[in-house]
C-alpha cells in the first residue's frame, strides 16, 4: 500500500504541476523508518512541487531569509569569537594559539593544506573537541561550558556526511528534524527541500543518489533547524563542475540568513563564494583578511617597447621598475591608487616613453597562498639557524677551554 502511494505521489507530479490527489496528512511514528517514506512526509515533498507551490515556497523562503538576515545583521557584531585556540594530540601540535572573530552574515573561507588544522578548528567550534588551551564563543556562549546551547545554534556538514543510505531523503530529514527539536517539521521539510532543490528526489533512497545530491542531503540536514552558524567541511569534495556550481549557489543563498564557515584546500572555492579568507599554515593562522584586500597589489604593469634605462629614468623615485614579459612591472612603495598610477603615466609621457598599456595588477588567491607558504618557510629556516647558532658557540667555547 505504501509503495502504491509513493508511486501515486510521483505520478501526481508532472513538471511541477499536480495532476492527481494523494495529499492526505496522517500522523506517523517519530522513529526513523528504513526504505519507505510515510504519507505525511510524502505530502511535504508533493507540496514542494505542486502547482504554484514551488514558486510560492521559494518566495516565502526568500522573504524569510531576508528577514532573518536583517535580524542577524542588526544584532551582535560577531557570531564567533575564538581566543588562543590550541589543540594537541600527544606531542603533535595541531592548532597553535589561533584567534579570530567572525561577524554575522559573513562567508569565511578556511584555507590550508591537508593537515593545516582546519578540521580541528571546526570540531572545537562545534564542541566535538575540547581545546587544549584557549576559548571559543558562539553568539556570546562559551562552547566548553554551554555546548548543547551552542550546538542548537549551528549546522555542521562534515567532509563525509554520515547518512542512512536505505532511508528516503525526506524520511531522513524528518528524523534529523525530530532530533533537532524542530516544532513544525512539516513546514521545515518543505522549506529545506525547496532550498536545496531536493523536492524531485525526496522519495528516493539516499543510497541511490549521485554524489552531488548526497552532498545536498548533507547540507539539508545541516540547515533543517534554521541555524545561525553553518560550518561546511569540504562541501564540494568529489563533485563535478555542474554540481560544484550548484553547491556554490546554495552556499550564497544560505549566507543570507546565517554565518558560513567554509573549510577547503581548493582555492577556487574560496575565490568563488567567500568574503573573507583565513589561511592556516602548520596549525597557525598566517592570514586573516578580506578577500578584496588580499587581491590588491602594489604593482602596475606597463606594455611598451622602450628600454629599461628610459623607463627607469622617467619613473624616477616614484616606483621601482623591473623588466618582464612584453614590458615592465612597477612596484610602488606606498601602494597602488588612481593618483599614483596617473602620476606614473604623466612621468612616462613626459619622459617620452610610449605607453601601449598601463594597468594595476590584481593578485589571485593562489599567489597569496604561495607567498604565505614562502614567507613561513623563510621564517622557519631563520628560526632553525638561530637555534643552531648557540650550539655552535658552545662548541667553540669548549674548544677554547681545552686549548
Amino acid at each position: 500500500m505504501v509503495r502504491d502511494l509513493a508511486a501515486l505521489d510521483r505520478n501526481s507530479v508532472d513538471n511541477g504541476v499536480v495532476t492527481g490527489g494523494s495529499r492526505a496528512l496522517v500522523s506517523v511514528s517519530l522513529r526513523p523508518r528504513i526504505g519507505r517514506a510515510p504519507r505525511r512526509l510524502r505530502a511535504a515533498a508533493v507540496e514542494a512541487l505542486k502547482a504554484g507551490g514551488l514558486r510560492s515556497a521559494r518566495k516565502e523562503v526568500e522573504v524569510e531569509k531576508e528577514i532573518e538576515g536583517n535580524k542577524g545583521r542588526g544584532g551582535r557584531s560577531s557570531v564567533i569569537d575564538a581566543e588562543g585556540l590550541t589543540r594537541r594530540y600527544g606531542e603533535t601540535l595541531a592548532v597553535d594559539s589561533v584567534s579570530f572573530s567572525i561577524g554575522s552574515g559573513e562567508i569565511v573561507g578556511l584555507l590550508g593544506h591537508n593537515g593545516a588544522g582546519k578540521t580541528t578548528i571546526m570540531k572545537m567550534l562545534t564542541g566535538y573537541l575540547e581545546p587544549s588551551a584557549g576559548t571559543a564563543r558562539v553568539d556570546g556562549m562559551d562552547v566548553a561550558t554551554q555546548r548543547e546551547a551552542v550546538q542548537e545554534q549551528l549546522g555542521y556538514l562534515p567532509e563525509n556526511c554520515p547518512t542512512y543510505p536505505e532511508m528516503a531523503v525526506v524520511d531522513y530529514l524528518d528524523y534529523v528534524a525530530e532530533l533537532r527539536g524542530v516544532p513544525d517539521r512539516h513546514r521545515a521539510l518543505r522549506e529545506v527541500l525547496v532550498a536545496t532543490d531536493l523536492a524531485a528526489r525526496a522519495l528516493d533512497p539516499i543510497g541511490t543518489l549521485s554524489r552531488g545530491y548526497q552532498q545536498r542531503v548533507g547540507v539539508a540536514q545541516a540547515i533543517v533547524h534554521r541555524p545561525q552558524l553553518l560550518i561546511l567541511d569540504e562541501p564540494t569534495s568529489g563533485l563535478d563542475p555542474s554540481q560544484t556550481e550548484h553547491m556554490r549557489e546554495l552556499i550564497r543563498r544560505l549566507a543570507e540568513r546565517a554565518t558560513v564557515i567554509l573549510s577547503t584546500h581548493i582555492m577556487q572555492e574560496v575565490d568563488a563564494v567567500c568574503d573573507r579568507v583565513m589561511i592556516l599554515r602548520a596549525g597557525e593562522l598566517a592570514v586573516d583578511e578580506r578577500l578584496s584586500a588580499l587581491q590588491e597589489s602594489a604593482r602596475v604593469s606597463l606594455a611598451t617597447d622602450a628600454d629599461l634605462a628610459a623607463v627607469t629614468a622617467a619613473a624616477g623615485d616614484l616606483a621601482a621598475a623591473r623588466a618582464g614579459s612584453g614590458g615592465f612591472t612597477f612596484e610602488f612603495h606606498d601602494g597602488v591608487g588612481p593618483e599614483s598610477t596617473a602620476e606614473l603615466a604623466r612621468r612616462l609621457v613626459a619622459g617620452g616613453v610610449p605607453i601601449h598599456g598601463l594597468v594595476a595588477e590584481k593578485r589571485d588567491l593562489e599567489t597569496v597562498f604561495r607567498e604565505v607558504n614562502e614567507a613561513v618557510a623563510t621564517d622557519d629556516a631563520t628560526k632553525r639557524t638561530n637555534q643552531d647558532a648557540p650550539s655552535a658557540g658552545k662548541v667553540n667555547e669548549g674548544a677554547n677551554d681545552e686549548n
